[in-house]
């Protein structure tokens, strides 16, 4: 599938999943449909996304971009975004993509920790949301606007300007295939957001699941249904289907069930990959009865995210005719580890198992680590180091990265079992991670706005179940003296929330309490107060303060 840089120079991503298919002579197949705001339709060639990514690298080498910095986009899911990371990647620069749906504080965040050189985005992104905080970011050295011909000032430019002027070739210098290409940002528990970095050789991960896992083959139209602001939307969304030469299908706008039925129909989609929340809301809106009539072309649905529920599962099956496979993997595995497979079984409500390759365990939680090998108990699920697309650092945290091991084994930190099969099962996360809508949330920077609040003393979060986004997010403020506590007060608290923290992260509820419950050493029990909140079992309280 590989054929590596002209010249032997190595393997580059971008060259692999677009200019290859130049070099054989597939340069008129299209690559990307983009489907925008108000019906417009726009196809690019792989030609054409050759030609263009091209010319992204020569803007960023124009700006001094070297191997190795790092370029961000704020971008929704438009070709900007997908030319921006694909022209990054010929550069030798990393690319770390931003959820374009973000408050200012998680992007200036994520900034901050990957030390962004670039950043490509759009002017209302800028002006809503970056204008009057970029002295903050002393190591940004230019913002270049996507929808603008003027430049702003010496450090906002103009991409079409630039881009007009660029040469339409670039050679691709020499790239290993331990270079790193993608940085991802995933939350933590007890601290800031951590980037995990991933290298070029990713795409042989790729490349395998890519056809053994989505059954990609050229010429496919294809839907992947994540946005390129999280891991899956890049994995998934643009770097497998192009390296297998498939037509992408890009929908700039947001759910709504008649239309994704229709995007389905009308570009004659193969393969579908979305999320079990698409599913529940489609589950709520879809007659009980089999429509499959209206896909004839489609052959295969995937889910990934949280767990897909048998109901799901079934539901799928039932109504698209098709199977429906879920599969596990996380930011830190930069692809697919665990799935159902098109030509195994399928039990409903399993992760599936191991993919060729990947060596899957499950490890005991107690303080000495061992493998369980007995079915059906519940142990952290662990995996043999050395797939191709794992991360190779937290980006500037590397003790914090060799935390994440025991001896050659990864610690995921879900909670699974093994039935005597070998299928795995999903039990839960083994911290306090919260999984809203696909997006995998940490306490702690929601926790942080909310007390920059100015009536807000502490505050804590817990996700709270919900059947149509897997988990809202739910707040529990201790408030400042003074402070008077009420519905006033608390809708100015979320409101605040969501104008830092943007809509997908905020709290959607609020509740006052006069103290959080804390260990004697500070740590925020959020068990304790999801326990409470549900009315579950409290558990262990030894180690509580004035407990």
């Amino acid at each position: 599938m590989l054929s590596g840089l002209p010249g032997q120079q190595g393997v580059n991503i971008a060259y692999e999943t677009v200019d290859k298919h130049c070099d054989e002579g597939k340069g008129d197949r299209i690559a990307i449909r983009w489907l925008g705001r108000n019906s417009v339709r726009k196809d690019l060639s792989y030609r054409s996304m050759m030609e263009m990514s091209n010319q992204m690298a020569n803007v960023l080498k124009g700006l001094d971009i070297e191997k190795g910095d790092v370029v961000f986009s704020l971008l929704g899911r438009t070709p900007d975004l997908y030319i921006t990371a694909i022209g990054t990647l010929k550069t030798g620069a990393i690319y770390c993509p931003l959820f374009s749906v973000f408050g200012p504080e998680p992007i200036f965040q994520r900034l901050s920790r990957g030390k962004g050189k670039i950043l490509v985005t759009t002017s209302e992104i800028f002006n809503r949301k970056l204008k009057f905080g970029i002295d903050r970011l002393p190591e940004l050295k230019y913002i270049l606007i996507t929808d603008s011909d003027n430049d702003l000032n010496k450090r906002v430019i103009s991409l079409p300007k630039r881009m007009k002027d660029a040469l339409k070739s670039y050679t691709i210098p020499p790239t290993s295939l331990n270079d790193p290409a993608l940085l991802h940002f995933t939350s933590g528990t007890t601290g800031m957001p951590k980037g995990a970095v991933h290298l070029h050789k990713s795409i042989l991960t790729h490349s395998v699941t890519g056809r053994l896992v989505l059954d990609l083959k050229p010429g496919d139209i294809y839907w992947c249904t994540a946005d390129p602001g999280w891991v899956t939307g890049t994995s998934y969304g643009i770097i497998t289907p192009l390296l297998h030469g498939v037509t992408i299908i890009a929908d700039e706008e947001e759910f709504e069930a008649d239309r994704w039925y229709r995007i389905l129909e009308e570009n004659h989609v193969q393969i579908w990959y979305t999320s079990p929340t698409a599913f529940r809301r489609l589950m709520r809106v879809t007659p009980h009865q089999s429509i499959k009539d209206r896909f004839p072309e489609l052959r295969l649905i995937l889910s990934v995210g949280e767990p897909l529920h048998p109901d799901a599962v079934i539901w799928g099956q039932k109504t698209f005719g098709v199977p429906v496979l879920d599969n596990w993997w996380q930011t830190e595995t930069g692809g697919i580890m665990i799935s159902n497979l098109k030509d195994m079984k399928v039990k409903p409500g399993s992760m599936g198992k191991p993919i060729p390759g990947i060596e899957a365990a499950v490890a005991s939680t107690e303080q000495n680590f061992r493998l369980i090998t007995e079915p059906n108990t519940t142990g952290m699920l662990v995996l043999k180091k050395g797939w191709p697309s794992m991360f190779s650092t937290y980006f500037g945290e590397s003790l914090r990265y060799d935390k994440c091991f025991q001896g050659e084994w990864y610690m995921t930190g879900d909670l699974v079992q093994r039935d005597s099969e070998g299928y795995y099962w999903f039990v839960g996360r083994s911290d306090d991670m919260i999984k809203t809508s696909g997006h995998l949330v940490g306490p702690f920077e929601v926790e942080r706005v909310l007390m920059e609040h100015g009536q807000v003393s502490e505050a804590a979060v817990i996700g709270k179940p919900d059947p149509m986004i897997g988990e809202l997010i739910k707040g529990f403020v201790v408030l400042k003296p003074g402070a008077v506590a009420g519905d006033v007060l608390r809708s100015e608290i979320m409101a605040f929330a969501r104008l830092h923290l943007g809509a997908a992260i905020a709290p959607r509820q609020i509740e006052f309490i006069q103290g959080l419950p804390k260990t004697r050493s500070g740590k925020i029990l959020r068990r304790l107060l999801k326990a409470r909140d549900l009315g579950l079992p409290e558990g262990d309280l030894s180690t509580l303060e004035n407990g």
